[in-house]
C-alpha cells in the first residue's frame, strides 16, 4: 500500500485499500511483535473454528464458511490518512492482508488515493 501511495503523487489525502474476496480481510494491527498475529489467529480460530457442525456451507472444505465469518468480523476495506506522501500510521501499526483459509490463495487488493 505504501508503494501505491508514493506512486500516486498525492502529498496529503486519504488512501483506501479494498480486498476483493469473501474469505480474506484487512487488519490494522500492531506489527512490531509477531506474537500479536499468532494470538489473533488463535482467537479467531477459537471464536469460529474450522469444521464447526453449525455451518452447512462447506462447498470448498471445512474452512469455507468459517473463513467467510472471520472476514465479516474483520474488514474488507480500510481508510488511512496520507500525510507528506506517506501513510500516516501509528508507530506500531501495520496493515495485514489476512487470509482466513487454511491454504493460501491468490488475492486481489485495490488501493485508491485521493488528495492533493
Amino acid at each position: 500500500m505504501g508503494r501505491a501511495v508514493a506512486a500516486s503523487g498525492v502529498g496529503d489525502g486519504l488512501a483506501t485499500v479494498f480486498v476483493h474476496h469473501t474469505s480474506a480481510s484487512l487488519v490494522l494491527c500492531e506489527n512490531a511483535d509477531p506474537t500479536v498475529r499468532s494470538d489473533l489467529d488463535a482467537f479467531l480460530e477459537r471464536l469460529v473454528p474450522d469444521g464447526d457442525p453449525l455451518f452447512r456451507h462447506t462447498a470448498e472444505g471445512p474452512d469455507d464458511m468459517p473463513a467467510h465469518v472471520r472476514s465479516i468480523l474483520t474488514q474488507s476495506s480500510l481508510q488511512v490518512p496520507v500525510v507528506g506522501g506517506r501513510l500516516d500510521l501509528g508507530t506500531w501499526q501495520g496493515i495485514y492482508l489476512y487470509e482466513h483459509r487454511a491454504a493460501g490463495h491468490s488475492r486481489r487488493v485495490s488501493v485508491t488515493v485521493l488528495g492533493g
